[in-house]
C-alpha cells in the first residue's frame, strides 16, 4: 500500500513538474519584448520548488529501495528534478536582475 501511495504522488506531480519545465521565467523576454516580468517568476517558482523537492525525494526514495524497477523510477524522478533546476534558476535571476534594476517596485 505505501509503494501505491509513492507512485500515485509522483504520478499526481508530474502535471507540476510539466509546468515547472514549460513556463519561462519573464513571459515578454519569451516573447522577444524587453521588458520586466514582476510576477512571472514567482509564478515559475510555485511550480518548480515543490516539484523538485517531491522528485528529489522521490529519487532517494526509490533509489534505496534497491530492485531495477526502483531504480529505473528513480532515474526518471532525478531527470525530473534536473529539468526543473535551469527554469529554478532562470527565475531567481530574474528577480535579482528586477531588483537591482529598481524595477516592479509595489
Amino acid at each position: 500500500m505505501r509503494a501505491f501511495a509513492f507512485y500515485l504522488v509522483l504520478l499526481l506531480a508530474m502535471p507540476l513538474a510539466a509546468l515547472a519545465v514549460v513556463l519561462p521565467a519573464n513571459v515578454y523576454r519569451a516573447q522577444g519584448i524587453a521588458a520586466p516580468d514582476c510576477d512571472g517568476p514567482l509564478q515559475v517558482l510555485i511550480f518548480a520548488v515543490p516539484a523538485t523537492l517531491i522528485y528529489g525525494a522521490g529519487t532517494l526514495l526509490a533509489y534505496r529501495a534497491g530492485r531495477r524497477f526502483h531504480r529505473l523510477v528513480a532515474f526518471l524522478c532525478l531527470s525530473v528534478a534536473l529539468a526543473t533546476v535551469p527554469n529554478i534558476a532562470e527565475a531567481v535571476h530574474e528577480l535579482y536582475r528586477n531588483a537591482a534594476d529598481g524595477e516592479c517596485r509595489g
